[in-house]
């Protein structure tokens, strides 16, 4: 069952029809919308999800200025994680006195990020949604948004279903994952290598790499994580899985480092990165999901309404460069990426790698896709 928490104070509820929340199918999930705090059904056994998130949010400053959150306006993060730039869009779209009220619905596979926010962002005016952002237009269709935020553009040039004023997809890996030992997503953990987001969907990363041909497991290398090494970080893991079965991300990155050159052992990144990458990346579907969303997410936004897309890796980076130029309902704002500020790549590693773009819904009348 996939849960939706409202997150707001009780008075919030009166600019919905909360009378319309209920539960509704698709052809590929059922959903239930509470009116209520929702407690997920799946919780971390761990850490505790008491401790405050460890994650920074990423190019905060710079996705405020991109996406310029006012009181009343409606946003979607597609991409919860630490809640960070949740929370700085939920606090500059809330009611001022008697005015609009605003809205951010906030979409995470990880429900263990669902279930810290809840804390967090306690108050505020956030739904928070366990999906898949892919799946945003059949969940924010039965939240009945066109009650809320700003004042509609006259209504022969709003194209149906455009509700949004904005999106931020951040789709880097959230320091709380990291942190966790038991999802394998560091390189020392001695916990399984799992590396899925939903830890009760698919298949952990560990089974893919006991059980692929060495020849398809350097292919899923390669592909998804453009590493040179691929065939001989390949037969190093299919010479230690006859001996045992690996499971733990301490062993199979100590694999990967006995497996490359001494030379390249001592570089800028760890030698097992591009491989945990590649395997994440392929438990995850992460990049058909990102298609799927680059394709149907700008159909929610409203003429002049913008989406904001981080991206980590030339993978990403590439798909949204081309979704956002080849989509005759964009105009690309960002010719080249924004890159973080010194000052922010010194207090936080994790984001040097990072790339923001950003695209604004023209006025086509076009409809939702």
């Amino acid at each position: 069952m996939l849960g939706v928490a409202f997150l707001f104070p009780s008075t919030f509820l009166s600019s919905f029809a909360t009378e319309k929340f209920a539960p509704f199918s698709t052809s590929w999930r059922t959903a239930k919308l509470h009116t209520v705090l929702f407690v997920p059904w799946f919780r971390s056994n761990s850490r505790s999800l008491n401790a405050p998130s460890q994650h920074v949010a990423v190019m905060l400053h710079e996705v405020l200025e991109a996406l310029e959150p006012r009181p009343g306006m409606v946003f979607l993060d597609g991409t919860l994680g630490g809640g960070g730039h949740t929370k700085a869009l939920a606090e500059a779209v809330k009611a001022e006195d008697k005015g609009a009220a605003g809205l951010v619905i906030a979409f995470d596979r990880d429900p263990a990020a669902i279930e810290r926010a809840e804390q967090t962002l306690a108050g505020l005016p956030v739904v928070l949604a366990n999906a898949n952002y892919a799946d945003a237009p059949e969940i924010i269709e039965e939240l009945q948004l066109p009650a809320c935020g700003e004042q509609a553009a006259p209504e022969e040039v709003v194209p149906d279903g455009a509700v949004l004023d904005g999106i931020i997809l951040d789709l880097g890996l959230s320091s709380d994952q990291i942190a966790d030992e038991q999802r394998g997503f560091s390189f020392h953990s001695e916990g399984p290598l799992d590396l899925r987001f939903d830890p009760t969907r698919g298949e952990p990363a560990w089974r893919l790499i006991n059980h692929l041909r060495p020849e398809n497991l350097a292919d899923l290398i390669y592909k998804y994580g453009e590493e040179r090494m691929s065939r001989r970080i390949a037969r190093a893991i299919e010479s230690e899985r006859r001996k045992r079965t690996l499971e733990s991300a301490r062993d199979v990155a100590d694999v990967i480092w006995k497996a490359v050159p001494a030379a390249v052992r001592h570089g800028r990144i760890h030698p097992a990165t591009r491989t945990f990458q590649a395997l994440r990346i392929a438990v995850n579907e992460e990049l058909k999901w990102l298609e799927v969303a680059l394709q149907r997410l700008p159909g929610l936004l409203k003429p002049g309404g913008k989406i904001a897309m981080i991206s980590f890796h030339s993978l990403e980076d590439r798909l949204v460069k081309q979704a956002f130029r080849d989509d005759p309902r964009l105009e690309v704002i960002t010719r080249s990426p924004r890159r973080p500020a010194e000052a922010e790549t010194e207090a936080n590693p994790r984001s040097r790698s990072a790339k923001l773009r950003v695209a604004r819904r023209m006025v086509d009348g076009g409809s939702q896709s």
